[in-house]
Protein backbone atom coordinates (compact mmCIF):
# COMPACT_ATOMS: atom_id res chain seq x y z
CA UNK A 1 0.00 0.00 0.00
CA UNK A 2 1.62 3.24 -1.20
CA UNK A 3 1.21 6.24 1.12
CA UNK A 4 1.68 10.00 0.67
CA UNK A 5 2.02 12.44 3.56
CA UNK A 6 1.30 16.12 2.89
CA UNK A 7 1.97 18.14 6.08
CA UNK A 8 3.50 21.63 6.20
CA UNK A 9 4.81 21.29 9.77
CA UNK A 10 8.13 19.48 9.32
CA UNK A 11 8.15 18.06 12.86
CA UNK A 12 4.62 16.69 12.44
CA UNK A 13 5.57 15.35 9.01
CA UNK A 14 8.57 13.51 10.44
CA UNK A 15 6.50 12.20 13.33
CA UNK A 16 3.83 10.83 10.98
CA UNK A 17 6.44 9.23 8.77
CA UNK A 18 8.09 7.55 11.76
CA UNK A 19 4.79 6.22 13.12
CA UNK A 20 3.70 4.88 9.74
CA UNK A 21 7.02 3.13 9.16
CA UNK A 22 6.97 1.70 12.69
CA UNK A 23 3.52 0.28 12.07
CA UNK A 24 4.66 -1.14 8.72
CA UNK A 25 7.72 -2.76 10.29
CA UNK A 26 5.77 -4.58 12.97
CA UNK A 27 2.43 -5.24 11.26
CA UNK A 28 2.24 -4.68 7.47
CA UNK A 29 5.60 -4.57 5.67
CA UNK A 30 3.84 -3.95 2.36
CA UNK A 31 2.98 -0.41 3.52
CA UNK A 32 5.46 2.15 2.18
CA UNK A 33 5.63 5.95 2.31
CA UNK A 34 6.43 7.04 -1.24
CA UNK A 35 6.35 10.81 -0.68
CA UNK A 36 6.60 13.26 2.22
CA UNK A 37 5.95 16.85 1.23
CA UNK A 38 4.76 20.26 2.42
CA UNK A 39 2.93 21.25 -0.78
CA UNK A 40 0.07 19.95 -2.94
CA UNK A 41 2.18 20.79 -6.02
CA UNK A 42 4.60 17.96 -5.26
CA UNK A 43 1.70 15.59 -4.65
CA UNK A 44 0.14 16.31 -8.06
CA UNK A 45 3.53 16.12 -9.79
CA UNK A 46 4.03 12.67 -8.27
CA UNK A 47 0.52 11.54 -9.23
CA UNK A 48 1.10 12.52 -12.85
CA UNK A 49 3.23 9.39 -13.27
CA UNK A 50 2.62 7.17 -10.22
CA UNK A 51 -0.31 5.55 -8.43
CA UNK A 52 -0.99 5.96 -4.69
CA UNK A 53 -3.41 4.12 -2.41
CA UNK A 54 -3.55 6.18 0.79
CA UNK A 55 -3.09 9.85 1.71
CA UNK A 56 -2.44 11.60 5.02
CA UNK A 57 -3.41 15.21 4.33
CA UNK A 58 -3.10 18.23 6.60
CA UNK A 59 -6.19 20.43 6.18
CA UNK A 60 -4.55 23.75 7.13
CA UNK A 61 -1.61 23.93 4.72
CA UNK A 62 0.43 27.09 4.33
CA UNK A 63 -0.43 27.08 0.63
CA UNK A 64 -3.09 28.60 -1.67
CA UNK A 65 -4.51 25.07 -2.09
CA UNK A 66 -6.06 23.71 1.11
CA UNK A 67 -6.00 20.10 2.18
CA UNK A 68 -9.73 19.89 1.39
CA UNK A 69 -9.21 21.19 -2.14
CA UNK A 70 -6.32 18.80 -2.66
CA UNK A 71 -8.52 15.92 -1.47
CA UNK A 72 -11.26 16.93 -3.92
CA UNK A 73 -8.81 16.70 -6.81
CA UNK A 74 -7.44 13.37 -5.55
CA UNK A 75 -10.98 12.03 -5.24
CA UNK A 76 -11.72 13.18 -8.80
CA UNK A 77 -8.68 11.31 -10.12
CA UNK A 78 -9.20 8.23 -7.96
CA UNK A 79 -12.66 7.65 -6.45
CA UNK A 80 -11.33 4.68 -4.43
CA UNK A 81 -8.41 6.51 -2.82
CA UNK A 82 -8.14 6.31 0.97
CA UNK A 83 -7.95 9.80 2.48
CA UNK A 84 -7.05 10.48 6.12
CA UNK A 85 -7.19 14.10 7.27
CA UNK A 86 -4.96 15.70 9.90
CA UNK A 87 -5.85 18.95 11.67
CA UNK A 88 -5.32 21.00 14.81
CA UNK A 89 -9.02 21.89 14.95
CA UNK A 90 -11.63 19.21 15.58
CA UNK A 91 -14.39 21.45 14.21
CA UNK A 92 -12.89 20.97 10.72
CA UNK A 93 -14.46 17.52 10.69
CA UNK A 94 -17.79 18.84 9.43
CA UNK A 95 -16.09 20.20 6.30
CA UNK A 96 -15.29 16.67 5.14
CA UNK A 97 -19.03 16.00 5.00
CA UNK A 98 -19.76 19.36 3.37
CA UNK A 99 -17.30 18.55 0.58
CA UNK A 100 -18.58 14.93 0.40
CA UNK A 101 -15.04 13.57 0.47
CA UNK A 102 -15.78 10.26 2.24
CA UNK A 103 -12.60 10.40 4.33
CA UNK A 104 -11.61 7.17 6.03
CA UNK A 105 -10.44 8.88 9.22
CA UNK A 106 -9.79 12.23 10.88
CA UNK A 107 -6.74 12.71 13.12
CA UNK A 108 -6.69 15.65 15.54
CA UNK A 109 -3.25 16.95 16.53
CA UNK A 110 -3.21 16.45 20.28
CA UNK A 111 -0.50 14.75 22.33
CA UNK A 112 2.10 12.59 20.52
CA UNK A 113 0.68 9.47 22.20
CA UNK A 114 -2.85 10.24 21.02
CA UNK A 115 -1.71 11.04 17.48
CA UNK A 116 0.34 7.82 17.33
CA UNK A 117 -2.65 5.80 18.46
CA UNK A 118 -4.90 7.43 15.85
CA UNK A 119 -2.34 6.85 13.10
CA UNK A 120 -2.13 3.14 13.95
CA UNK A 121 -5.92 2.78 13.94
CA UNK A 122 -6.21 4.66 10.65
CA UNK A 123 -3.52 2.51 9.02
CA UNK A 124 -5.18 -0.67 10.19
CA UNK A 125 -8.48 0.41 8.60
CA UNK A 126 -6.74 1.68 5.46
CA UNK A 127 -4.86 -1.57 4.90
CA UNK A 128 -8.02 -3.61 5.46
CA UNK A 129 -9.74 -1.57 2.73
CA UNK A 130 -6.68 -1.93 0.50
CA UNK A 131 -6.81 -5.73 0.75
CA UNK A 132 -10.57 -5.82 0.15
CA UNK A 133 -10.21 -3.77 -3.03
CA UNK A 134 -7.64 -6.25 -4.29
CA UNK A 135 -9.77 -9.29 -3.45
CA UNK A 136 -13.15 -8.11 -4.70
CA UNK A 137 -13.69 -8.01 -8.42
CA UNK A 138 -15.16 -4.60 -9.19
CA UNK A 139 -18.12 -4.61 -11.61
CA UNK A 140 -17.41 -3.08 -15.02
CA UNK A 141 -19.01 0.32 -15.29
CA UNK A 142 -20.39 2.60 -17.96
CA UNK A 143 -20.09 6.30 -17.16
CA UNK A 144 -22.55 8.78 -18.64
CA UNK A 145 -23.02 12.53 -18.26
CA UNK A 146 -26.59 13.60 -17.45
CA UNK A 147 -26.54 17.37 -17.56
CA UNK A 148 -24.02 18.42 -14.93
CA UNK A 149 -24.06 15.02 -13.19
CA UNK A 150 -21.82 12.04 -13.85
CA UNK A 151 -23.40 8.63 -13.26
CA UNK A 152 -21.68 5.24 -13.11
CA UNK A 153 -23.84 2.28 -14.11
CA UNK A 154 -22.81 -1.36 -13.83
CA UNK A 155 -22.84 -2.95 -17.29
CA UNK A 156 -24.53 -6.03 -15.92
CA UNK A 157 -27.52 -3.82 -14.98
CA UNK A 158 -28.03 -2.34 -18.47
CA UNK A 159 -30.86 -3.85 -20.52
CA UNK A 160 -30.31 -1.81 -23.68
CA UNK A 161 -29.42 1.59 -25.10
CA UNK A 162 -31.45 3.14 -27.89
CA UNK A 163 -31.47 6.30 -29.97
CA UNK A 164 -33.68 8.92 -28.36
CA UNK A 165 -36.37 10.87 -30.17
CA UNK A 166 -34.26 13.93 -29.35
CA UNK A 167 -31.46 14.37 -31.92
CA UNK A 168 -27.96 13.30 -30.78
CA UNK A 169 -29.34 11.81 -27.56
CA UNK A 170 -29.43 8.23 -26.30
CA UNK A 171 -31.79 6.54 -23.86
CA UNK A 172 -30.30 3.99 -21.47
CA UNK A 173 -32.59 1.44 -19.80
CA UNK A 174 -31.22 -0.30 -16.71
CA UNK A 175 -32.47 -2.10 -13.59
CA UNK A 176 -32.80 1.04 -11.50
CA UNK A 177 -33.90 3.64 -13.99
CA UNK A 178 -34.02 5.26 -17.39
CA UNK A 179 -31.62 8.00 -18.46
CA UNK A 180 -31.26 10.23 -21.48
CA UNK A 181 -27.91 11.74 -22.37
CA UNK A 182 -25.91 12.99 -25.34
CA UNK A 183 -23.86 10.32 -27.07
CA UNK A 184 -23.48 7.86 -29.95
CA UNK A 185 -24.30 4.17 -29.93
CA UNK A 186 -21.05 3.37 -31.69
CA UNK A 187 -19.14 4.62 -28.64
CA UNK A 188 -20.67 1.83 -26.52
CA UNK A 189 -20.54 -1.09 -28.94
CA UNK A 190 -17.18 -2.43 -27.79
CA UNK A 191 -17.30 -1.66 -24.06
CA UNK A 192 -18.52 -5.17 -23.19
CA UNK A 193 -18.72 -8.50 -25.09
CA UNK A 194 -22.37 -8.82 -24.04
CA UNK A 195 -23.41 -5.71 -25.95
CA UNK A 196 -24.76 -6.29 -29.45
CA UNK A 197 -25.89 -3.75 -32.06
CA UNK A 198 -29.05 -5.48 -33.29
CA UNK A 199 -30.32 -2.42 -35.18
CA UNK A 200 -29.02 1.01 -36.10
CA UNK A 201 -31.10 2.41 -33.22
CA UNK A 202 -30.60 -0.34 -30.61
CA UNK A 203 -27.68 -1.72 -28.63
CA UNK A 204 -28.82 -4.62 -26.44
CA UNK A 205 -27.27 -6.57 -23.58
CA UNK A 206 -27.40 -10.20 -24.69
CA UNK A 207 -27.57 -11.37 -21.09
CA UNK A 208 -30.96 -9.75 -20.72
CA UNK A 209 -32.59 -11.08 -23.91
CA UNK A 210 -35.52 -13.29 -22.87
CA UNK A 211 -36.95 -14.15 -26.26
CA UNK A 212 -36.41 -13.50 -29.98
CA UNK A 213 -39.41 -13.20 -32.29
CA UNK A 214 -37.90 -14.07 -35.66
CA UNK A 215 -41.09 -13.39 -37.61
CA UNK A 216 -41.53 -9.86 -36.30
CA UNK A 217 -37.77 -9.36 -35.75
CA UNK A 218 -38.07 -8.27 -32.12
CA UNK A 219 -35.91 -9.02 -29.10
CA UNK A 220 -37.91 -9.15 -25.88
CA UNK A 221 -35.81 -7.94 -22.98
CA UNK A 222 -35.91 -8.89 -19.29
CA UNK A 223 -37.66 -5.62 -18.44
CA UNK A 224 -40.48 -6.35 -20.89
CA UNK A 225 -39.33 -3.92 -23.57
CA UNK A 226 -39.01 -4.99 -27.21
CA UNK A 227 -36.09 -3.96 -29.39
CA UNK A 228 -36.11 -4.03 -33.18
CA UNK A 229 -33.72 -6.43 -34.93
CA UNK A 230 -32.55 -5.57 -38.43
CA UNK A 231 -32.89 -8.27 -41.08
CA UNK A 232 -29.13 -8.38 -41.57
CA UNK A 233 -28.42 -8.84 -37.84
CA UNK A 234 -31.03 -11.51 -37.04
CA UNK A 235 -28.83 -14.51 -37.83
CA UNK A 236 -25.81 -13.02 -36.03
CA UNK A 237 -27.94 -12.30 -32.97
CA UNK A 238 -29.10 -15.90 -32.83
CA UNK A 239 -25.50 -17.12 -33.12
CA UNK A 240 -24.31 -14.81 -30.36
CA UNK A 241 -27.11 -15.93 -28.06
CA UNK A 242 -26.27 -19.60 -28.69
CA UNK A 243 -22.60 -18.89 -27.89
CA UNK A 244 -23.62 -17.15 -24.70
CA UNK A 245 -25.85 -20.07 -23.70
CA UNK A 246 -23.03 -22.58 -24.27
CA UNK A 247 -20.75 -20.51 -22.00
CA UNK A 248 -23.37 -20.53 -19.23
CA UNK A 249 -23.66 -24.32 -19.46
Amino acid sequence: MRVIICEDDIRQQQFLHKEIMNYASFHEPSIEVVLCTRTPDEVFTYLASEEVDCYFLDIELNHPVTGMEMAMEIRRMDPLATIIFITSHADQLKLTFTYKLAALDFIVKETPEQIASQVREALQAAFKKYKQLGEIEQPALVQIAIGERIKNIAMQDIFFIESSSIPHKLALHERNGYYEFYGKLIDFEDVDPSFFRCHKSYLINLRHVKEVNKKERLAKMANGAECIISFRQLRELQRRLMDLQSIKQ
